[in-house]
């Protein structure tokens, strides 16, 4: 029985305590600045719009590095592929429906 193999292998790494608060209040600052944003009115239109999503990216980036850990894979790189391919979809969901909404004249 000593020699069963857990799901965590020693080829494996995980976070550090460090890396994981790091991750957590760089995440608690990104939810932050776009509610104090939008609860105080501080920014109008565009400018809030960009910022607004700005912030959203980079939450998703924090996301994936401290704690999907996507830096720390090794090759190949599947789960970078999968999120490429993801991203890519949604893309075109996202851009196919905004060309529905914009350019259907039977709605109008």
């Amino acid at each position: 029985m000593s020699h069963v193999e857990s799901a965590h292998t020693g080829e494996e790494t995980h976070g550090s305590l460090r890396s994981y608060t790091l991750g957590f209040l760089c995440s608690i600052i990104l939810t932050i600045i776009p509610v104090a944003i939008v609860m105080g009115g501080w920014l109008e239109g565009r400018t809030k719009a960009v910022v607004l999503m700005a912030a959203g990216v980079l939450q998703l980036i924090v996301q994936l590095f401290f704690f999907m850990h996507l830096k720390e894979e090794k090759k190949p790189r599947y789960n970078l592929i999968s999120l490429i391919l993801g991203l890519i979809i949604l893309l075109i969901i996202v851009a196919g429906s905004m060309w529905i909404m914009l350019y259907n004249m039977v709605a109008t």
